[in-house]
């Protein structure tokens, strides 16, 4: 390994950059202007508390932020990036849950196991849990283990897309938005998918792809609201 490669893997400097990304983050926050759909989010969410929250990939940054206070925790996967991330998590009062693995289905590589067991005690504890809900290296396809976790746990799945009206967007696999300040800042909710307990494999199919519809519609009108590309309806 290189030194720049082992600097780069220190706890020093990961600490340092996990620190400086949730500050530069709660910057962008505290400076946007947020428009809110449906206003009434909160309201309708809190009786159905706690709830798992989904997001994709590359769209992900400023969801701490929607929490409110409630508890809520994330989940980081455990390779050395991920260490930055959740340091940063953590700065926003966000707790983790480490692992990842195939969330087509299989628990037993990378930790997936214990994070999908973690992920189910947090939510009995009355923790929300939020998670990015596409599989890795495929961006906006909905996995099928965020799907068995809402049926496991009884708990909704609530698709989220925040977006922000400036931004620099990436060239590589999930096109991440880097959010920026002084923005006009969008956060939608989209329609809640729950999973029947007895559900078959048609049925968890079937709720995937509600969920993956879902997702990215919200993820198109957050855009809409951020770039003013269509009427501003409810402000929050």
């Amino acid at each position: 390994m290189g030194v720049l490669k082992r600097i780069a893997r220190s706890r020093l400097v990961q600490a340092t950059v996990g620190i400086a990304a949730a500050e530069y983050l709660r910057l962008v926050w505290h400076t946007s202007r947020c428009v809110l759909e449906p206003a009434d989010i909160y309201e309708r969410m809190t009786p159905q508390l706690p709830v798992i929250i989904a997001m994709w990939h590359g769209q992900h940054f400023l969801v701490p932020f929607i929490r409110r206070g409630y508890p809520a925790k994330v989940l980081i996967s455990r390779h050395r990036d991920g260490e930055i991330n959740a340091i940063a998590a953590e700065r926003l009062g966000v707790g983790t849950i480490r692992g990842s693995g195939d969330m087509g289905g299989r628990f037993d590589v990378k930790g997936g196991v214990g994070a999908f067991q973690a992920m189910l005690g947090t939510l009995q504890d009355g923790c929300t849990v939020a998670l990015t809900a596409d599989v890795p290296k495929i961006s906006r396809v909905a996995g099928i283990g965020i799907v068995k976790l809402a049926q496991l746990s009884g708990r909704q799945i609530l698709p989220v897309a925040v977006a922000t009206g400036r931004r620099v967007v990436l060239d590589n696999w999930d096109r991440t938005a880097i959010n920026l300040p002084f923005s006009r800042l969008a956060m939608v909710a989209g329609d809640a998918v729950t999973v029947p307990a007895d559900a078959d494999g048609a049925t968890l199919e079937n709720r995937r792809q509600s969920l993956e519809q879902s997702l990215n519609r919200a993820t198109v009108r957050a855009y809409e609201l951020a770039d003013r590309r269509t009427g501003e309806t409810t402000l929050g």
